[in-house]
């Protein structure tokens, strides 16, 4: 198994950037030349969109101490949403003058409702997730954690992607990325995201799986993970019993999971997937690959609450975000927590400092 885990990891170099993935494996530092070198570092956080929660949990997280003590940040967005005592930067995020914290302004929405999907918010959010890019892409910041955006607010301001995920995969250039969600002990890598469950199965196939878990393995392995032990789990009830409810298992994912581990990957399954979560809850496995979005986030979602975090590898530098949404339903009331945008901060934080695991702080989000 080590000699096909060799010959695998070989294969997967000149993916990205001459190497593995380079936010699975944390090697932050050799992604930018220009990356600050000081111990301390930068986090690039973007508002979301205005007629959301984002304007709200990005002023009360930055009245945070524990965030202050662990990086620098510079805020991405509107300048009508930068706090009272903090004077927004109008110019390129190049010319940023230093201290621990900073706000770029990134361009108005314009007239908008509060809890409203508009075309004025989508721009505004865009404008703001494609400077806070150039910034990480440069190595101008170490990290980038995004706030909430409408998927149509981004439809109606003429993009047709399916939100943010695809946006960095486009403007990044690269073929192959894979989001990991994390709550507790839970780390699960998605197989398809925003697509209904229809347009999920119809998607899925052999070659896409088997991607897909070799990413998961490199993510946990870049994690402090070695040899990390996987779970894939099935499609159907009891993972179609032999086909008795339904024929996916035995069409393609039997057959991915066993190339899988015809390259050197340690995978279980597919196993049932009803199971498959308890059995990483209780420690039997370090990952799992789930097939579609809900499959994932339930159990996720009842694990960690709105304290779970996602992550994206395969991108040339490291982002996260929290898993809620923009909570239009409560914009503007003063009912809004930060308490995932804080946790989401933090780890983002200590993954850049590291490039490794940090296991104290995963191991918190689900508390």
């Amino acid at each position: 198994m080590k000699e096909a885990a060799t010959a695998r990891k070989k294969m997967n170099r000149g993916l990205v950037g001459g190497g593995r993935w380079p936010f699975a494996i944390g090697r932050l530092d050799s992604l930018a030349m220009n990356a600050p070198r000081s111990k301390r570092r930068r986090l690039a956080l973007t508002v979301g969109d205005m007629a959301g929660i984002g304007p709200e949990t990005t002023r009360l997280v930055l009245g945070e101490e524990r965030l202050r003590a662990a990086a620098d940040v510079v805020v991405f967005g509107p300048a009508s949403a930068c706090p009272k005592g903090v004077t927004p930067h109008e110019g390129a995020w190049e010319d940023c003058p230093g201290g621990w914290l900073q706000w770029v302004a990134t361009g108005e929405p314009g007239e908008y409702q509060m809890g409203q999907a508009s075309a004025g918010c989508g721009r505004a959010a865009l404008r703001a997730l494609e400077a806070a890019h150039g910034a990480a892409l440069a190595g101008w910041v170490d990290a980038l954690v995004t706030g909430p955006v409408s998927k149509t607010a981004l439809h109606l301001a003429g993009e047709s992607v399916e939100g943010q995920t695809e946006l960095f995969q486009r403007w990044c250039g690269v073929d192959r990325i894979l989001m990991v969600a994390l709550a507790g002990p839970l780390r699960v890598g998605l197989v398809t995201r925003h697509l209904s469950l229809r347009a999920a199965l119809d998607a899925l196939s052999g070659p896409l799986v088997l991607e897909h878990l070799e990413l998961l393995a490199d993510f946990l392995e870049g994690r402090g993970h070695r040899e990390p032990r996987l779970g894939l789990a099935g499609l159907n009830p009891h993972a179609g019993e032999g086909g008795r409810f339904g024929n996916e298992e035995l069409e393609f994912l039997n057959d991915a999971a066993e190339e899988a581990r015809g390259r050197g990957l340690d995978v279980r399954g597919p196993l049932s997937p009803d199971s498959v979560f308890r059995d990483a809850l209780e420690g039997r496995l370090d990952g799992v690959l789930a097939l579609y979005h809900d499959q994932a986030f339930i159990p996720l979602k009842l694990v960690g609450g709105q304290r779970a975090v996602t992550a994206l590898a395969g991108l040339p530098y490291l982002r996260l975000s929290p898993v809620h949404g923009t909570a239009f339903d409560i914009a503007g009331r003063g009912l809004a927590s930060h308490a995932n945008l804080l946790e989401t901060l933090l780890l983002a934080a200590a993954w850049a400092r590291t490039g490794a695991a940090s296991p104290g702080l995963t191991a918190e989000l689900g508390k």
